[in-house]
C-alpha cells in the first residue's frame, strides 16, 4: 500500500478489501464469537499442542507467499498468529491476506513455539468479526500528539499500551480503595448530584434547570452535608466515590468534572483520618504496585509512613520568617508583590498570607507532608482546636506540592455551624442550608471526615504529569 495515499483513499481501499471479503464469504461485521479466555491467560496458561479460540484486533500483519504471521491484541495482551495456505483452504488463505492493520478477527487453531521462542498459534480456521475502515497510526510512532490522544481516546488505547495500563490500574486502584474501607466497616452510599443549595466546599457550582419542579439546581461541587446528614442519622461510618463539578479553571492539576472520595466516621476525629489515610495509600502502594517510592513530576516520592506533620503558622514562619505574624497588612502585600503572588484588593492578613502559601510554599512539599492547625476562615466546617478557638483541627495533605486530602475534625455545634456559614455568606453570598442546620440540631456525634481527589492521586501512582491523563475522557475546549 503506498505511503503516499491520502486518508480518504485509505479508506477507499479498505472498503474495496471489505468488498472483496464478503465476495469470498467473510462478512465483514460478524458475530459474537466465543473465546477461550483472553489473550494475557493464554500467554499464562500456555500449553504446546493445546486447542484455541482467540480473538483480537490485528496490530501486526506480515505476508509472505504461502505464509503470513500477524499479531493481534485484545487489550490485555498480543499474541502471534501463524497462518500457511497449506493448512488452510485457498479461498480462505487468500482471503486472510486482504486484511488490513486495525481489523478484528478470531481464530481457531493450536498453540506452539516458534524457531524464535515466541508462543504463537497455528490457524486452523479464521473469521472476521469487526472491518477497520480507517487505518491505524504507524506502528513505531503510535499516536503522539496529546490532543488527538484526548479527543480519540479509543484509537489512544489501541495505539498506546501504556495508556490502556494507566486506566486499568486505575481501576484496580478504585476498587481496592472499596474493598479495604468496606473491611473496616464503612459503607458505601450514594447521595444527590443535583442540589438546590451548592454546599460543601467553597467552589463556584455548575447550574441546570428542573422541569418538573421548575427550579434551578446546582451540580454538586461536594457531597459533604449530605454524608453528615447520615451520620445524624445513625450510619456510624460512611462513604461515598463519585463525581464532583466544579466550574472553574482547566490545567495540569484541574478537570471541572472530577472523582473525590469522601469518607465520615463517627466518634472519631482529624487523628482518625490521619491513620486511616497513611494505612489505605501504603496498602494501595503495597498491594497494586508493589513498591512505596513512586516517580512523580520529577520527583521520588516516598510513601513510607510515618509521614511529616507541620501546623500552618510554623510552616508560614519557616518560609517567611519568624516574625511573619507580627507584620502589617502592608507589608504582607509588598512581601507578596516582591514574590511575584497576585492578591486582591480588599483582602485581609490571613488572606494576603494564604495566597502567599498557596503560590510559592505549598509547591515545595514534595514528601508526604499534614499540614495542620489552619485558620479558621479558611474551613467553616470544621471543629475548633482545644487549645485555640481561632484555629481549627484539620490537615491538608500535600505530596508532591498538590494537596491530595483534606480531612477535619468534623463542626457539630449547630450554632457555630450557623455563625461560620452567616460569614461564609457575608463574603460571597452563598446560601445557608437550613436543612443541614435542622438536621445538626438533633445531635451529631464527633466525627472525623476527610475527601480524597482520586484523580491526583491516581497522577501520583501511575507517575502522570496531566490529570487528563488519568481522566477517560477529559474536558477539551471545542475545535475550531
Amino acid at each position: 500500500m503506498s505511503e503516499e495515499l491520502s486518508g480518504n483513499e485509505y479508506r477507499q481501499q479498505r472498503i474495496e478489501n471489505m468488498k472483496k471479503l464478503e465476495e469470498a464469504g467473510f462478512p465483514a461485521f460478524g458475530q459474537a464469537f466465543e473465546r477461550t479466555d483472553n489473550l494475557a491467560n493464554l500467554h499464562a496458561d500456555f500449553e504446546e499442542g493445546k486447542p484455541v479460540r482467540a480473538c483480537g484486533r490485528i496490530v501486526a500483519i506480515r505476508k509472505m507467499g504461502k505464509m503470513a504471521f500477524a499479531h493481534i491484541s485484545d487489550g490485555s495482551a498480543k499474541f502471534q498468529l501463524m497462518v500457511k495456505g497449506d493448512i488452510l483452504e485457498a479461498e480462505s488463505f487468500a482471503a486472510f491476506k486482504l486484511l488490513d492493520l486495525g481489523d478484528i478477527i478470531g481464530v481457531e487453531g493450536e498453540m506452539f513455539i516458534t524457531r524464535t521462542e515466541e508462543q504463537t498459534i497455528r490457524v486452523n480456521r479464521w473469521e472476521l468479526l469487526s472491518k477497520a475502515l480507517l487505518p491505524l497510526p504507524e506502528k513505531f510512532h503510535g499516536l503522539t500528539d496529546v490532543e488527538t490522544r484526548y479527543r480519540q481516546r479509543s484509537l489512544d488505547l489501541i495505539s498506546n499500551p501504556e495508556v490502556m495500563d494507566v486506566f486499568k490500574k486505575r481501576t484496580l486502584v478504585t476498587r481496592e480503595i472499596r474493598k479495604f474501607l468496606d473491611g473496616r466497616g464503612y459503607f458505601e452510599v450514594e447521595t444527590p448530584m443535583l442540589q438546590q443549595i451548592a454546599g460543601g466546599a467553597a467552589a463556584k457550582p455548575f447550574m441546570a434547570h428542573y422541569n418538573a419542579l421548575n427550579i434551578d439546581v446546582f451540580m454538586r461541587i461536594a457531597p459533604e452535608l449530605y454524608l453528615k446528614r447520615l451520620i445524624v442519622g445513625g450510619m456510624d461510618r460512611v462513604y461515598e466515590m463519585n463525581r464532583n463539578f466544579r466550574n472553574e479553571g482547566l490545567d495540569r492539576t484541574h478537570n471541572p468534572e472530577f472523582t473525590c472520595l469522601e469518607i465520615y466516621q463517627a466518634y472519631g476525629d482529624m487523628r482518625t483520618m490521619q491513620e486511616l489515610i497513611q494505612s489505605m495509600f501504603t496498602h494501595l502502594a503495597e498491594t497494586i504496585f508493589g513498591k512505596m517510592e513512586f516517580e512523580w513530576m520529577g520527583n521520588t516520592i516516598d510513601l513510607a509512613t510515618p509521614w511529616r506533620e507541620v501546623p500552618y503558622h510554623e510552616l508560614i514562619q519557616e518560609h517567611l520568617g519568624a516574625d511573619w505574624f507580627g507584620k502589617t497588612l502592608e507589608e504582607a502585600v509588598a512581601k507578596a508583590e516582591e514574590l511575584e503572588v497576585h492578591v486582591e484588593k480588599g483582602m485581609d492578613f490571613k488572606q494576603v498570607t494564604h495566597e502567599i502559601y498557596d503560590k510559592t510554599i505549598e509547591g515545595t512539599l514534595i514528601q508526604p507532608t499534614f499540614i495542620t492547625r489552619l485558620p479558621k476562615e479558611l474551613v467553616p466546617l470544621a471543629n475548633a482546636c482545644s487549645d485555640d478557638p481561632e484555629l481549627v483541627d484539620v490537615f491538608e495533605l500535600i505530596i508532591g506540592g498538590k494537596e491530595i486530602a483534606p480531612a477535619y475534625s468534623e463542626l457539630n455545634n449547630p450554632i457555630e455551624q450557623r455563625k461560620r456559614f452567616e460569614e461564609q455568606a457575608a463574603g460571597d453570598g452563598s446560601k445557608i442550608d437550613e436543612d443541614f442546620l435542622s438536621a445538626l440540631e438533633y445531635g451529631m456525634p464527633p466525627t472525623g471526615g476527610m475527601g480524597i481527589g482520586i484523580d491526583r492521586l491516581l497522577m501520583l501512582l501511575t507517575g502522570s504529569d496531566a490529570i487528563r491523563d488519568v481522566i477517560l475522557f477529559p474536558q477539551l475546549k471545542p475545535r475550531g
